[in-house]
């Protein structure tokens, strides 16, 4: 079975580790990499959706990033467990239209053994902003590390 280290049981450093290689694949905006970090039989709660498994995952990513362009993910971690994070985040894109929005959200992430995510349940909340409002301003892809967290942005 594959693992996907840090592995349970988290500490703060472990956790943290976490958080930003999920960020980091998130950034990615490719559904075949972000789905490779769960469970085969994955349980989720994303907005309306509720996806069971790692296809139901890629699916409601490749709609996701279909219609949230240019996106960018800033996740920071609020607490742990020994199999558990917790999670929030801010993330910026545009619709087709050119609207922009920053979505701010929680999530509660469980792990197996093997450091797979077996269950993710996220709230999430959309805020329309200006262009000039944008805070997060990077190339598309990962967060550079000099780039400020949520907390410096006071977010």
């Amino acid at each position: 079975m594959d693992t996907k280290p840090p592995l349970p049981p988290f500490t703060v450093e472990t956790a943290t580790h976490k958080v930003r290689l999920a960020e980091d694949a998130w950034n990615s905006r490719d559904p075949e990499r972000v789905s490779l970090v769960y469970t085969e039989d994955t349980q989720w709660r994303n907005r309306v959706e509720f996806p069971v498994g790692r296809e139901q995952v890629k699916a409601l990513l490749r709609r996701k990033w279909a219609r949230e362009l240019d996106y960018r993910l800033i996740k920071e971690l609020w607490a742990h467990t020994e199999h558990r994070i917790a999670v929030r985040f801010a993330y910026e894109w545009h619709d087709d239209s050119g609207h922009w929005y920053r979505s701010y959200g929680n999530e509660n992430w469980e792990f197996n053994a093997q450091g797979l995510m077996q269950r993710r349940f996220a709230c999430i909340n959309d805020l329309p902003i200006r262009a000039e409002d944008r805070l997060f301003h990077w190339p598309l892809g990962r967060r550079p590390d000099e780039h400020p967290s949520l907390s410096d942005l006071g977010l």
